[in-house]
């Protein structure tokens, strides 16, 4: 029997592991093996959500372990820890329970064919004070403790009386941080309805800290001008050309001798993946702990391995190399799971082509920005309705990838329905 075995449940894998399910599912020769350290899958993009409460996982996410019986392939929880290519295992660690006794000891996992699909984390830049004293959206769980952070002082300031502000610093202003930042307003437009009648708009104090000379710096310089305005609109302090130098319970210390006092801090500037990564059982990773793969996504080292999504370092023709973005997951998968057939079949593999699509960034209810690709090249600048519109339709295609249209149907209405009997935000 081939056993394909993919370790990491993200946008990628995820889509990944269905895919595969589904063709082999009837083909006792082929195994499908998913690993994740979560039991749930929530699509990344949306953990600004998540962080906001406007998202709740026990309504939105997917479990792993019902995904995989209904589409063919086993799930297994842990996280990955080593790897033996010359044994063609992988080991994972120890499956602990909340009160530190050990539910599953560190077990080995035999491949035949390997995906690694794990995603990235917030860098540091090994900046003081970060990893004590930061949160990140590197996770559901950190994104569901930021949430309940920001509920506990919202409530102090309902107990006292006090119209705040509270002082949230957002250090990063790529896309996470810009769209954090629009979602922490709109939980104050939202709260009052549920009581906190003492907290407005202006009991929110927004420092969105960048490093470069404007945020979204990846994008065109207009769709940065115009998140600018809406930002600033809300009531955002946006601090441009301006580094960390470290971080304590206090606050955010900036080069050139300034202090931002913070209640809450969140560090979303930069990505860099997981330290287990490195140099993984001899494999050629770059200075962030990316895997370098070929054109075909395989491991530079080992044709049975394969490396997607953010963990995967690709050079274009180009010499730029494939952003860490949710369609070079969706883009890579797909090259993947055709290579894995054709690989099996004793076909040739084919080379990956990336297309950029674009990108969209939500300002919560407020807009959103964009710009596509269109015709002959060019780029095309969309705002408003459209705008939103395509947003959510990135997510209605994952959605698509991983349950079919019918059921995608049947969930946009549930969402719908839902949205009219639940709170607008998660409350507890």
């Amino acid at each position: 029997m081939t056993r394909i075995v993919i370790v990491g449940g993200g946008a990628g894998g995820l889509e990944l592991a269905t895919r595969l399910g589904r063709k082999f599912r009837k083909q006792r020769a082929v195994s499908v093996l998913l690993i994740d350290k979560h039991p749930f899958h929530v699509w990344k993009p949306l953990f600004h959500e998540v962080a906001s409460g406007s998202l709740d996982v026990d309504m939105d996410g997917v479990d792993y372990r019902a995904h995989a019986a209904n589409h063919g392939f086993e799930f297994q929880l842990g996280a990955l820890s080593g790897l033996d290519r010359e044994n063609r295992q992988i080991r994972l660690e120890a499956l602990m329970a909340d009160d530190g006794d050990i539910v599953v000891p560190p077990r080995t996992i035999d491949y035949d064919i390997l995906v690694l699909a794990i995603g990235s984390a917030s860098n540091d830049f090994s900046v003081p004070g970060v990893h004590e004293h930061c949160f990140t959206l590197d996770s559901v769980t950190e994104a569901n403790h930021f949430h309940q952070r920001l509920l506990n002082h919202f409530l102090k300031m309902k107990a006292s009386g006090s119209e705040g502000p509270l002082n949230v610093v957002v250090v990063g202003g790529g896309a996470t941080g810009v769209e954090l930042a629009a979602e922490l307003y709109k939980i104050t437009d939202y709260l009052p309805v549920y009581g906190f009648s003492t907290i407005q708009r202006r009991s929110l104090a927004v420092h969105l800290i960048e490093a470069s000379d404007r945020i979204l710096n990846g994008l065109p310089w207009h769709i940065s001008q115009k998140a600018s305005l809406i930002l600033s609109g809300l009531g955002a302090n946006i601090l441009t050309n301006a580094s960390v130098e470290s971080v304590d319970r206090d606050g955010v210390s900036l080069k050139g001798d300034k202090k931002i006092a913070a209640d809450v801090v969140v560090w979303c500037a930069g990505v860099k993946c997981q330290e287990t990564l490195k140099n993984i059982g001899g494999l050629t990773t770059n200075p962030i702990n990316q895997i370098v793969v070929d054109k075909t996504l395989r491991s530079a080292d080992d044709t049975s391995i394969y490396a997607l999504g953010d963990c995967a370092s690709l050079t274009l023709d180009d010499g730029s190399r494939v952003p860490p973005r949710a369609q070079s997951a969706h883009q890579m998968a797909s090259c993947v799971c055709q290579n894995i057939i054709n690989q099996l079949a004793g076909s040739p593999c084919e080379s990956f082509t990336y297309r950029d699509h674009g990108s969209l960034v939500s300002f919560a209810e407020y807009s959103t920005v964009g710009v596509l690709a269109g015709l002959m090249g060019k780029k095309v600048f969309v705002e408003g309705g459209i705008a939103k519109y395509l947003y959510i339709s990135l997510y209605r295609l994952h959605q698509i990838a991983l349950h079919g249209y019918l059921r995608t149907a049947l969930l946009a209405l549930v969402g719908r329905i839902n949205r009219r009997l639940r709170p607008a935000l998660k409350l507890h």
